[in-house]
């Protein structure tokens, strides 16, 4: 084993001095581990046994020899004098690069650098990319999938980071030298090929990876001296089935977003830093028609539409110094630009400035748009909207067809073991200033979301549209919810496959559901008609049983039983009616009689269209 945790040894070698990196203290309790490069470096979240201090992230990687030491920083300088530094979008081909150049020189001068083993040239190779192409010291939590967010708050306290499963925790690395800080952060920049310094302490940019990074030189404006964060962009976008098995919206509510989508309705995603607007919006491009023209605008390249027919717009920042603004080309610009290509969707990254009034005037005129924006509520939408510098006027407000508040939310109860995680948590829809309809809201309580469909003035608007009842529409919004709910059990995860499948249902929709064999099961059941099964089931009448569709057929009425139950003690003893009736493949009437029999023996209620479990326990 290459992990010695009862010594103390360093752990990283002298290449990097003013940089701490403590081993895991006596008295320590794992919580978990997980390898990030098998053999030579793994994370461990561990907490103290005792004290209440809560988890840590310790960065462990393989530890040197002296011998192996010498021997990186020999062909460290070598190397940086032989090869060139990457440029952007090369950074793969100069890895390998660095790694074949470094095996023939440790072969050519064996005798000097020194005869090395297989499990030696593998350490070696590991610390010579870490140092030359990666980051370091950080290169751990930069490969570390679960990390979203590194930050450097200055010398002598710890990096921290935000990981997906622990929120923010302290790393065991730490700048112990203000020099060695500065330099780091100027190795930054050029990976960005921006500049820092003490006369523009201040850096925004993009380095390689489409990672994000905010950084401050010197004390020039932080008095603690120089800071970064690094906000990591995640290579392989969230799918809408990925949200959908996290529950972070419900297939009803994405349903919904389809339909509008495909009728090109204006949406704003609002919520907090962080709070996963930028993920949905990347995820719902899915739904919109590939032959519709889409153009995005963004001040860093973050979507990645699943679609041929798509213009990608990103600013650009002045080449002047100083007061000068040479060359600058803002989200403003670009919004106005992008009108001049036609599209059917304009999406923009996130409105915050005067770009917000063009895109209001893009959607006046007939395209739709999709763009985020910073609030915590409605009415905090309309006030950032109508305000300086966006300038919106109320009578603008209207425009808007649907606003949804992501937040980053805690459970009443751990959920998986986490008690914190993303929801949608209300989706409304806009029918003048200050006057909105919600649509759909998360139940803190049970971690699900009502939906009140029965209510959208945009369903309507569509249905008219179609020369279709609302019913219709409706009916349609659970048919798709239905078809996601398969895709999530078919593990259909990946953007490409499920923008496929979309594509496809525009096409021929029962020909989708045929494939997924639910054109039994999607019978459509509208709103109402559940809320009159409802009804029914409660008042238990003689003409109940005219309210189903379908004939009866030989099925086990007990089998159903049992799987009403074992759904309701999948989804923590709750779970929507109608829903029952839409992914039981059965026909309606015999799930309308193990309802009937469940609430009869006293081991179901019903209540606002969702039926309770009165006792997990419960068996029948």
């Amino acid at each position: 084993m290459i992990w010695r945790s009862k010594a103390k040894p360093k752990e990283v070698p002298t290449l990097w001095k003013g940089i701490e990196i403590r081993s895991i203290p006596e008295g320590y309790e794992i919580l978990e581990r997980y390898a990030i490069k098998e053999g030579v470096a793994e994370v461990v979240i561990a907490t103290h046994s005792k004290e209440v201090v809560g988890p840590e992230y310790f960065a462990r990687e393989v530890q040197l020899s002296p011998e192996e030491t010498l021997a990186i920083e020999k062909l460290k300088d070598i190397l940086s004098k032989e090869l060139e530094p990457p440029k952007p979008g090369e950074e793969e081909d100069a890895k390998k690069m660095l790694l074949n150049t470094a095996d023939k020189i440790l072969k050519k001068y064996g005798g000097v650098l020194g005869k090395f083993n297989e499990e030696s040239k593998n350490k070696i190779f590991y610390y010579l990319e870490r140092d030359m192409t990666g980051f370091g010291p950080l290169n751990i939590m930069m490969e570390d999938y679960r990390i979203e967010d590194i930050s450097c708050d200055g010398v002598n306290v710890p990096v921290y980071v935000w990981h997906r499963d622990y929120e923010s925790i302290p790393t065991n690395v730490i700048f112990t030298n203000r020099d060695v800080l500065d330099d780091f952060i100027i190795q930054l920049a050029h990976k960005s090929e921006r500049h820092i310094s003490s006369a523009f302490p201040i850096l925004d940019a993009m380095i390689y990876g489409k990672h994000r990074l905010a950084a401050t030189f010197r004390e020039e404006v932080s008095p603690k001296g120089s800071t970064f964060t690094i906000r990591k962009f995640r290579e392989k976008p969230f799918s809408i089935t990925e949200l959908l098995a996290s529950n972070l919206l419900s297939p009803e509510i994405a349903a919904y977003f389809w339909v509008l989508i495909e009728h090109k309705a204006n949406i704003l995603l609002a919520g907090a830093t962080g709070s996963g607007k930028t993920t949905i919006l990347n995820a719902l491009s899915c739904f919109i028609k590939p032959r519709m023209k889409i153009v995005t605008c963004e001040e860093t390249a973050e979507l990645n539409i699943p679609s041929d027919n798509w213009v990608r717009f990103v600013t650009r920042e002045s080449y002047g110094l100083g007061a000068q603004k040479t060359g600058e080309i803002t989200l403003y610009d670009l919004v106005k630009t992008s009108l001049r290509y036609r599209p059917d969707y304009l999406i923009v990254g996130e409105v915050r400035g005067e770009e917000a009034f063009v895109l209001f005037q893009a959607i006046a005129t007939g395209h739709g748009g999709i763009s985020t924006i910073h609030a915590e509520s409605i009415e905090s939408v309309t006030k950032r909207l109508i305000s300086p510098p966006m300038n919106i006027p109320p009578s603008h407000i209207p425009l808007l067809d649907v606003v949804a508040l992501i937040e980053r939310v805690s459970f009443t109860k751990p959920i998986e073991g986490k008690g914190y995680g993303r929801r949608m948590r209300y989706v409304w829809e806009v029918l003048d200033y200050n006057n909105y309809v919600m649509i759909a809201e998360w139940n803190p309580l049970t971690d699900s979301f009502n939906t009140y469909f029965s209510d959208s003035k945009v369903l309507n608007t569509i249905a008219r549209k179609l020369a279709k009842t609302k019913e219709e529409v409706i009916s349609e919004v659970m048919r798709r919810a239905a078809l996601l709910r398969t895709f999530i059990k078919w593990k259909i995860f990946e953007l490409s496959d499920i923008a496929r499948e979309v594509y496809s249902y525009y096409t021929d929709p029962e020909q989708v559901f045929r494939k997924y064999g639910i054109e039994g099961i999607v019978s459509r059941v509208s709103i109402g008609e559940s809320i009159e099964i409802q009804n029914a089931v409660k008042k238990e009448p003689n003409e109940a049983a005219s309210l189903i569709i379908k004939d009866a057929e030989e099925v086990d009425e007990d089998k159903v039983v049992e799987i009403i139950l074992n759904t309701l003690r999948e989804h923590d003893g709750r779970y929507l009616l109608w829903r029952v009736f839409i992914d039981i493949p059965v026909p309606k009437k015999i799930v309308f009689n193990a309802l009937k029999k469940l609430r009869k023996d006293g081991v179901i209620d019903i209540y606002q269209s969702t039926i309770r479990l009165k006792e997990h326990s419960t068996s029948v």
